[in-house]
């Protein structure tokens, strides 16, 4: 699957969210936020080579219920999510490597 480029509008609900069974990371941000344009290269860079991960880009901001059912409090933050369960968080990634790693841990196969 491919990088989503704007943040969706309406956001999910928080239980489709927790019910998604594959690898899933979401974005949270706005499009005028600064720190949201400038990890997009980064983000995008970082999701190559894993297209099995599904990509949410939610726009978030005051009163949004999903947003604040993840505690998100800056821009972007990053949820990445197994089986409907957060493995790993990143506030304003900084470089491509750590989104890799955090991809990394969502992005393999499941121990049966």
């Amino acid at each position: 699957m491919t990088m989503n480029i704007e943040y969706a509008k309406s956001a999910p609900e928080r239980a489709e969210i927790d019910a998604a069974s594959g690898p899933l990371v979401v974005e949270f941000g706005t499009d005028w936020c600064g720190f949201c344009r400038a990890a997009q290269p980064l983000i995008a860079q970082a999701f190559q080579g894993h297209g099995a991960v599904r990509h949410m880009k939610v726009e978030d901001g005051s009163g949004r219920p999903l947003g604040r059912s993840f505690r998100v409090k800056l821009w972007p933050t990053l949820v990445f999510m197994r089986g409907g369960k957060e493995v790993a968080r990143l506030v304003r990634p900084g470089n491509v490597a750590e989104i890799r790693n955090a991809l990394a841990l969502i992005d393999t196969p499941l121990a049966q």
